[in-house]
């Protein structure tokens, strides 16, 4: 039997393809082994957000290579679609895919050998037809990732996904819901529902919107939680939250991207909002949902920030007060406006903003968590932590440990929530 082994780096998106290529050589009579071990093929799917993603996609590769040199290489993802003449310049790369025809990656491996320098890239920006990845089983049971859409159409001026991933495009909502039936009949109780931008969802169909497909995966019995990934803020107009309010599944956390708290900056970054609406945005999910976790991103160091635009942010960050937040530095991408602009922001000056923000996030985060201390609320439980004790999530995302003589994994228990220790929650489980 050959044996194939899979490397993911990057989004949840590029989770779930990985793991629908892995189900295609499974099911293709291969072997699946840890990355770690000895493999005839080995899949890597990268990342290209940053910089620091390249380089990663670039040692995973040659880390390959080094544990079986006859082994075939496939590199798939974000940065082969981007760079794939960079990437196929690699020592040991065989296969460069991008990121579509993945359906038919044993196909094109299969026809290869290890002397094989194949280039299979194409054009991207001219695909509009959803690639179908399906995923039958999950290693983990607890949750499953469901890819409803591909593609980007903001076109922010730092960011290269939009040329990696192409246009919208949305799958079909029959497609969607067959697939979460099936998942929540073999045992997952958490659907994720995620894309590269989920709020586009339905925009190229015409006849169904992502607040629909929501109500409808509420139906379905099996599942009892829907969580969505990254939002733009647009999407969570009064109209959406009006559809959506009443859903009795849907978790009560959204991550929603900001950015910059700064309209200056925003406007550089060609996003297509304001503070002002943001914050409107907000105003209205916790006017519906009490309990609601707000958590976001945010970028320093966008070219021309200068110190104002900078504390603008810090401002606002602290009038908003996220239950949590990803804080990252910009990072110059090849092919973008941003990446031409002049006035770019020095590494030690990012560095100080990106401690500044993460700072003000981690204060407003511990508040959001000490409002449910002493509170008993609904976890689902994960994984094992450390010294007998398991974590999960409660519906609103906070991250919950608690001790166990017995196996939580995939379980639902009331949790009375006692103290905060940096972030994560000790409580006990209570009848």
């Amino acid at each position: 039997m050959k044996k194939a082994a899979f490397y993911t780096l990057g989004c949840k998106v590029n989770q779930y393809e990985t793991e629908a290529m892995a189900e295609l050589f499974a099911d293709s009579g291969y072997e699946i082994k840890e990355f770690t071990e000895v493999a005839d093929v080995y899949v890597i799917n990268t990342c290209s957000v940053t910089n620091m993603g390249d380089r990663k996609s670039r040692q995973i590769i040659r880390r390959a290579k080094k544990l079986n040199p006859n082994a075939v290489i496939a590199v798939t993802g974000c940065y082969a679609q981007t760079a794939p003449d960079e990437v196929l310049a690699i020592e040991g790369v065989n296969l460069v895919l991008g990121t579509k025809d993945r359906k038919n990656i044993v196909t094109l491996v299969e026809e290869l050998n290890t002397e094989s320098n194949i280039n299979h890239v194409s054009d991207i920006m001219s695909n509009h037809e959803f690639e179908e990845l399906q995923i039958k089983q999950y290693s983990n049971r607890t949750r499953a990732f469901i890819k409803i859409q591909e593609g980007c159409n903001q076109f922010c001026s730092y960011c290269i996904i939009p040329y990696a991933r192409g246009p919208v495009r949305s799958r079909a909502k029959d497609d969607v819901v067959r697939e979460i039936k099936e998942l929540a009949h073999n045992g997952f109780k958490e659907i994720i529902l995620v894309g590269i931008h989920v709020a586009s969802y339905g925009v190229d169909l015409g006849d169904t919107t992502l607040e629909s497909l929501i109500m409808d995966v509420d139906k379905i019995d099996g599942v009892e939680r829907i969580r969505l990934s990254s939002i733009e803020p647009m999407t969570l107009n009064q109209e959406f939250i009006d559809s959506i309010k009443d859903s009795k599944k849907l978790c009560h956390h959204f991550h929603i991207s900001l950015q910059s708290g700064c309209d200056e900056t925003l406007k550089r970054m060609n996003r297509k909002y304001t503070t002002a609406q943001f914050k409107g945005i907000v105003d209205g999910l916790r006017e519906a949902f009490d309990d609601v976790a707000i958590t976001t991103d945010i970028m320093v160091g966008f070219p021309d920030e200068s110190d104002e635009e900078f504390n603008k942010t810090v401002e606002f960050v602290r009038n908003i007060k996220f239950a949590d937040a990803h804080v990252f530095q910009y990072s110059q991408r090849r092919g973008t406006p941003a990446a031409k602009r002049p006035n770019q922001i020095s590494p030690d000056v990012k560095e100080k903003r990106s401690k500044i923000i993460i700072a003000e996030t981690q204060k407003t985060r511990d508040e959001f968590i000490n409002r449910f201390i002493g509170k008993t609320m609904r976890v689902l439980f994960e994984q094992p932590a450390k010294d007998g004790l398991f974590e999960g999530k409660t519906d609103n995302y906070i991250t919950v440990h608690a001790p166990s003589d017995i196996d939580l994994n995939d379980q639902f228990r009331n949790v009375l929530l006692e103290r905060n220790e940096n972030g994560i929650v000790i409580g006990k489980i209570v009848e």
